[in-house]
């Protein structure tokens, strides 16, 4: 008895135990909070808190951003992103300028970006049928409803992703600050900005090339009609001789002709 006696006691005591330590207190959230200036969420900018949102505002338009906010000193971008048929997720980025107090032209930039992820829910909706004394019968007869709905929100904390997109803000400054301020320039495909397309190169037309004269093959021509001969005119005869001259002369005198009767 006293050895079963002593087990049971063990298991009970390993028991409580146990559950001692299941319900401790787990640590809190908002203990991992340190609340030191990492510099992941902020710049600073030789430029005015305006011109500061102003490259901010070109720099998420460039991405595909949506801009829904229309304050100079603040910036608001969505932009979604359809990973599957059934879920989806949205990054909302928002930027607030600030003057730091270290000058006419210096500004201070706040960037945090929260991810939200939304899932497709089926809602069946049944229909009532009323049946005399029984009253109302719910019949799995009806509609199915679907809707995204959101089913979980994070702020981005990833440093890369702010590196990056501080570097795009860089290229979005005044020509002359850049200059000035000696920021080097970056590769625009890294930073996801197209590059702009060179104007096309006129192609050199020469000229056509002369191709050999090839003999032709002889063509049929109308033959030209003779010109019509001009009619034959009619020669005049000569005149009889009035006298031969072979013949010898006349020896005796020709008698006169006998005149006609009065």
């Amino acid at each position: 008895m006293s050895t079963s006696f002593h087990l049971r006691s063990l298991g009970l005591a390993l028991v409580l135990a146990g559950a001692a330590g299941c319900s401790s207190p787990k640590t809190a959230i908002y203990e991992h909070e340190n609340f030191d200036d990492s510099g992941t969420f902020s710049r600073d900018y030789p430029v005015t808190d305006v011109a500061a949102c102003e490259a901010a505002r070109r720099a998420l338009l460039s991405q595909g951003y949506i801009i829904t906010s229309s304050d100079p000193k603040l910036v608001v971008g969505n932009k979604s992103f359809q990973q599957t048929g059934e879920t989806h997720l949205q990054i909302s980025f928002n930027v607030v300028c600030a003057d730091d107090g270290k000058g006419t032209n210096h500004s201070t930039m706040f960037a945090n970006a929260l991810q939200d992820r939304y899932a497709l829910k089926k809602v069946n909706n049944s229909a009532s049928l009323g049946v005399g004394v029984l009253g109302s019968v719910s019949m799995p007869i009806g509609s199915t409803d679907d809707s995204m709905v959101k089913v979980a929100s994070e702020t981005v904390s990833a440093p890369k992703f702010y590196e990056r997109y501080f570097a795009l803000v860089d290229v979005f400054l005044p020509q002359e600050v850049r200059k000035a301020e000696h920021i080097p320039e970056q590769p625009k495909a890294e930073l996801g900005v197209p590059e702009p397309k060179a104007a096309p190169v006129a192609e050199k037309v020469e000229p056509p090339k002369e191709e050999p004269a090839v003999a032709q093959p002889a063509v049929s021509e109308p033959v030209t009609p003779p010109a019509e001969a001009a009619p034959i005119a009619p020669q005049a005869e000569p005149a009889p001789p009035t006298s031969n001259p072979d013949l010898p002369p006349p020896t005796e005198a020709i008698p006169p002709l006998p005149t006609p009767a009065q």
